[in-house]
């Protein structure tokens, strides 16, 4: 998703802070020997610009340890490939720290590319709590978050207003504003990111949490996707479709896409991430100053996000993993993360940021944000991610489109994705 791939590359930037996040604690982990010098820093294209001058702040102050930045493409897919394969030429690698997407840490750490981290040398108790998690696999610490997301659910509160009606809390309030009020001021009701690809995967994955359902555990050795939970989240999406206030041309919608529609004043509500709030009520934009921003909603309250962002890892073959250690707690310093929201416009991952009041002032969705951040899930954790996305994207798009039940769509899910392998 756009916010997941905008704080992606930007991530992927800093992901060269991960080199050195490990301590001396146990063989392998960043910080082992290495003693200290100049570092790679591998990320996709860096959108904002913003990290320039974060990194430019790092090197005037550490002449010795100097970061030279490597953008890959800025298409997350073409950026992981480009890590993959140079990670894979083990006596050639380039990079030394890379900031990689949270939905990779597990393929990353399972293929032996990134260094386990000592948890020790970064305030990872200053973090949003669910953030860390993304970070981890087989119960070790193998990154560092260094930019969050959670899904949002934006709405055109100028016309809830009119109709003397609060933001919708519950799938059935979403159902029933976007099938009834939506048709009287010419507007679609609700659309996500519906495509066959990894928005629509995150927007399956948010609907099935939400139901109670989940989809992978045990770091992906284990299919949980078979249940009742999982059939009404994905029934959620299908039911839109076959009723008409999810609009069939959401099912080719991406990120900007789904923004585009809604920020063009043709959609009631929107699932998406921060970023097209933040655009959405930008001077120009026509939507400006009529809209509001609440958590997603759930079938019985508000319902489970996933997170986005990313995480900065240390490569197994950096040079200098104590310099990448430093380099990574230099980005996940206060200052440094407030210049994250402020000059980078991603959702930072230190807690004490969403209860500032200017910030508050400046950005005023972080409250919801946060409140999403916290009650949200990773994605299903899995070394084998890649497979197991494109699994739920082509299922439920079937489903979406109509060509199997969602109960069918179930049943699909568990049996390829128990096909995927596991290691």
């Amino acid at each position: 998703m756009r916010w997941t791939r905008a704080a992606g590359r930007c991530l992927l930037v800093l992901g060269v802070v991960l080199s050195g996040c490990l301590s001396s604690k146990g063989p392998g982990t960043a910080g082992d020997g290495g003693g200290r010098g100049p570092l790679t820093l591998a990320t996709a294209g860096d959108l904002t610009g913003y990290l320039g001058s974060v990194l430019e702040g790092w090197n005037r102050t550490h002449p010795g340890e100097r970061v030279t930045l490597v953008e890959l493409p800025d298409s997350a897919d073409e950026a992981h490939a480009q890590m993959a394969t140079d990670l894979r030429a083990r006596d050639r690698s380039r990079f030394d720290v890379l900031n990689i997407d949270v939905n990779w840490t597990s393929e990353f750490a399972a293929e032996g590319w990134i260094r386990p981290l000592s948890p020790g040398r970064f305030p990872l108790e200053t973090f949003l709590r669910p953030v860390v998690d993304t970070a981890t696999y087989d119960g070790r610490l193998y990154a560092v978050p260094y930019v969050t997301n959670a899904g949002l659910l934006l709405y055109r509160k100028d016309i809830l207003d009119r109709e003397r009606l609060p933001p919708p809390r519950t799938w059935a309030e979403l159902e029933r504003d976007a099938r009834t009020i939506a048709p009287k001021y010419g507007l679609d009701g609700y659309a996500g990111q519906f495509l066959p690809y990894e928005g629509l995967t995150v927007n399956a994955a948010e609907a099935v949490y939400s139901a109670g359902g989940t989809i992978l555990g045990d770091e992906g050795d284990r299919v949980t996707v078979r249940s009742e939970a999982a059939r009404e989240g994905i029934d959620f999406l299908v039911r839109g479709v076959r009723e008409g206030w999810i609009p069939k041309a959401a099912l080719s919608y991406t990120e900007e896409q789904s923004k585009r529609a809604f920020q063009d004043g043709r959609l009631l509500f929107l699932r998406n991430w921060p970023y097209a709030y933040a655009a959405a009520s930008a001077p120009g934009s026509p939507v400006a100053g009529k809209i509001g921003v609440v958590r997603l909603p759930g079938p019985d309250g508000p319902g489970t996000s996933v997170l986005g962002g990313s995480d900065l890892a240390v490569s197994t073959h950096a040079r200098y993993p104590d310099s990448a250690a430093r380099l990574i707690a230099y980005l996940t310093t206060e200052p440094v993360q407030r210049q994250v929201l402020t000059r980078g416009a991603l959702p930072p991952v230190r807690a004490a940021l969403y209860e500032d009041p200017d910030l508050v002032k400046r950005f005023p969705y972080l409250p919801t944000l946060r409140s999403s951040v916290l009650s949200a899930a990773p994605r299903p954790k899995s070394p084998r991610y890649d497979q197991v996305s494109l699994v739920v994207q082509a299922v439920v798009h079937d489903a979406m489109t109509g060509h199997e039940t969602s109960a069918a769509a179930v049943r699909r899910l568990a049996r390829e994705l128990a096909a995927v392998p596991r290691r």
